[in-house]
């Protein structure tokens, strides 16, 4: 027999996907600060989301950068506080020319929306205030106590949460977090991810003249700053993908036999994973599988390089400067700080006579998360996602960064729980990001689930 909150998210799906779409349409970039008050309008649009879902605490509190739509629910004692958390941030849209449609201006096609944002994390976001609405419509409570904390910074690494949660620790004490941020093996295939990796960012600045040259007269002269910036680049792998910074490696756990096996234990096709990503070779860290190497081994990737004349046609000219941007993903027991210095003193080192390597590290910043594979919270999370799925989740890890997963579990001391319904292959961070309607309407459901679920749990979830 269908529950009653089954029927209203039934009911009220044409809504919830025109909600959607004005949600989408806000182009809250984070990055960029020209889209400030865009990202403001999107969380007060998110506050009165949640008030009309009926919520009845809701407020935006200031962070010093974008600030933190905070609401709670806490009419049922004696049962545990969860904490909901997402972001209603999104990427830069470019390369723009890339995209089928403008990237604000969202589009349903074949069960699908097309915007940036649209599966991280927008959509993913939004399913946890309709499965209350849902839930207070039609029953008038909730079968636990919410708390929500969404935030404006998470896809520039969360720089002002950390002074944040200290000066507002007591307002989130919960047993549990739960993360509306993530991804889904399949549409057909749950997942639960146990861990993220860290991350540390860079930009290298490489100075040469004081002014841009005319390369028939002066060329073979000087040191060209672009030369000398790819020389730096690639003295930081060997040619089979190792990196060579000195120390890089030096807190790396190596992974245990069960761990390897576990991973092996996930269905891989490499033929089908180049075929995907339109490649026609792998390549990375010799002596782990690609599942290793995505999830649990560290990186050094050039994310952006420019210098000199860019346009259409030709201009002879040696640049007078060359920049690079470098993000790291890091494991478990990787300090950010420490790799920031160890790449500081390996540009320093590689940087060839003529020219001046300025290196500066931006404030993306956060250490690996690690959640313990049988956890009480993780294991209700498993039993909802088998009912809703029929089929058991795989226990992953992902390659991305959720900066906030430590700090709730250093401040609040409680872990978070990964319960979203993306999936990798809808472009987050890409031209043309898209979320499955399915997915939206999935998740409504199993968050309504989830909620019974955990209220049936003690309040002992700080194993």
């Amino acid at each position: 027999m269908m529950l009653q909150y089954e029927n209203y998210l039934q009911t009220h799906q044409s809504r919830f996907l025109s909600e959607l779409l004005d949600f989408l349409r806000i182009p809250s970039v984070s990055a960029l600060s020209e889209h400030a008050a865009d990202v403001q309008q999107t969380a007060d649009w998110v506050a009165e989301r949640m008030k009309a879902a009926g919520i009845p605490d809701v407020c935006c509190l200031p962070t010093g950068g974008a600030p933190v739509v905070y609401g709670e629910w806490l009419q049922a004692p004696g049962k545990p506080t969860i904490l909901i958390y997402g972001h209603y941030d999104v990427q830069p849209v470019d390369p723009v020319e890339l995209w089928t449609d403008p990237p604000f201006e969202p589009v349903v096609r074949h069960d699908k929306v097309y915007a940036r944002g649209a599966s991280d994390d927008k959509g993913n976001m939004l399913i946890p205030i309709i499965a209350v609405e849902a839930m207070l419509a039609t029953e008038g409570t909730l079968p636990v106590n919410l708390k929500f904390f969404f935030e404006g910074e998470e896809e520039i690494g969360s720089p002002h949460l950390m002074e944040f949660m200290q000066k507002y620790s007591q307002k989130f004490v919960c047993d549990l977090v739960v993360s509306a941020d993530g991804v889904q093996w399949g549409e057909d295939q749950p997942r639960l991810l146990i861990g993220f990796k860290g991350l540390c960012a860079l930009q290298i600045d490489v100075f040469g003249p004081e002014t841009d040259l005319h390369s028939g007269i002066y060329g073979g002269t000087i040191q060209n700053p672009i030369h000398a910036l790819v020389h730096i680049l690639n003295s930081m792998h060997n040619p089979s993908g190792r990196i060579e910074v000195e120390g890089f490696y030096g807190g790396v756990v190596s992974l245990t036999e069960t761990e390897r096996n576990q991973m092996a234990a996930i269905p891989y096709d490499g033929s089908d994973y180049k075929a995907k990503l339109g490649v026609t070779e792998l390549f990375g860290e010799p002596g782990y599988t690609t599942w290793e190497r995505a999830w649990v081994r560290p990186t050094l990737e050039v994310n952006g390089i420019w210098g000199g004349f860019q346009e259409e046609g030709v201009k002879t000219v040696i640049p007078k400067e060359a920049h690079a941007k470098i993000t790291c993903r890091l494991v478990p027991d990787q300090d950010p700080c420490d790799i920031i210095k160890r790449i500081i003193n390996h540009v320093e080192a590689h940087t060839p006579i003529g020219v001046k390597a300025v290196v500066h590290s931006e404030p993306s910043t956060a250490s690996a998360y690690f959640i313990p594979q049988d956890h009480p919270g993780n294991q209700i999370a498993y039993d909802t996602l088998e009912a809703l799925y029929g089929k058991p989740p795989y226990y992953t890890r992902l390659g991305g960064t959720l900066p906030m997963c430590n700090l709730f579990l250093d401040i609040l001391g409680v872990y978070t729980v990964t319960f979203a319904f993306g999936l990798e292959d809808e472009k987050p961070h890409a031209p043309d990001e898209f979320f499955r309607l399915r997915s939206f309407r999935r998740g409504q459901l199993a968050y309504c689930k989830l909620l019974e679920r955990l209220s049936q749990q003690d309040n002992s979830y700080d194993e």
